[in-house]
């Protein structure tokens, strides 16, 4: 598909979201109640790994968070810093709370077998109400042997984030290595974006790792084979991405845009009767995401609907 099919594509499915009104939720129509997003995303917490709204300060980005019509966050540390201060809590706790969202995730952050410094995160974990802490621990045994005793004491789940080719956990079986035989709250963040770059079937990992799946980031791939298109791409993509690009020929899209079987993956879901976050999470654009991340979520709810009617 060509780019200009694409933002074709986009702007005529932000006209129809404009339309229809109320009931698709689009940017800037306020907020939804707790039983419209029921109605909406079905069984599934959806919200935002708020990495999406980087481009803004933590206020800001919870206020666009739900003009999104979203109430969950998983956040990344430059929106709510690490810190187990009481005042520190109240004042994030205080935050979220004034802006309507719900915390459910926070990461990635990095563990090894320093328990010090990995107690500041489980505590900072609990203080918060968190369900997970995306993770990308070191692959050693003396790691993974902390985390045991951790996420047990804590009843805070380990989700280990996949980060493409060349990281830690590239494939799911990387991941499947090092939680055998441990704590059932040691397991995955599957990021089906990075899973693509790795040409791993996102739906397969999640029906690999079943019950070991305690957070989902939701993020679409495009390869790209055209020779024509990835000559133009070249010039237009960020270069910051272009020497992924030139090695992968894959770039981050809106969600349905890409290879992701979005309903492949919410049935995979579904089936295990998954009940953590769903995170959208787009990479591109940082400075001016909302109108790509409203058309994910409106294709993303066209996707649980098939899935839950």
């Amino acid at each position: 598909m060509q780019i200009d099919t694409v933002m074709s594509r986009r702007n005529i499915l932000k006209a129809g979201l404009l339309a229809a009104g109320g009931s698709c939720l689009p940017l800037g129509l306020g907020r939804a109640s707790d039983a419209q997003e029921k109605s909406l995303y079905g069984p599934f917490k959806v919200g935002i790994q708020s990495y999406s709204l980087r481009g803004f300060d933590a206020k800001t980005a919870l206020q666009h968070t739900r003009k999104l019509g979203l109430q969950y966050w998983e956040a990344y540390p430059a929106h709510v810093p690490l810190g187990t201060l009481p005042a520190h809590i109240a004042e994030q706790r205080k935050m979220l709370s004034d802006a309507g969202v719900t915390l459910l995730a926070y990461g990635v952050v990095g563990f090894d077998a320093n328990e010090t410094k990995a107690r500041e995160y489980f505590d900072f974990a609990k203080a918060m109400g968190l369900v997970s802490l995306s993770a990308n621990p070191k692959k050693d045994k003396a790691t993974f042997d902390l985390l045991d005793k951790l996420v047990d004491e804590y009843n805070v789940a380990i989700a280990i984030h996949n980060h493409g080719p060349g990281a830690l956990y590239d494939k799911v079986g990387d991941v499947e290595e090092m939680v055998r035989d441990r704590h059932p709250l040691i397991g995955a963040c599957v990021d089906t974006g990075h899973y693509l770059r790795s040409d791993e079937n996102p739906t397969e990992v999640i029906q690999k790792l079943g019950n070991r799946v305690h957070g989902v980031h939701l993020k679409d791939v495009r390869s790209i084979r055209d020779p024509k298109e990835v000559a133009k791409l070249e010039k237009e993509i960020d270069p910051r991405r272009l020497k992924q690009f030139q090695k992968e020929s894959k770039i981050f899209t809106i969600l349905g845009e890409g290879d992701l079987d979005v309903v492949g993956c919410l049935k995979a879901l579904k089936e295990l009767d998954y009940s953590k976050s769903v995170s959208i999470e787009y990479e591109e654009n940082p400075d001016n995401p909302l109108s790509d991340i409203e058309v994910s979520l409106n294709h993303l709810r066209k996707c649980v609907a098939t899935v839950t009617t």
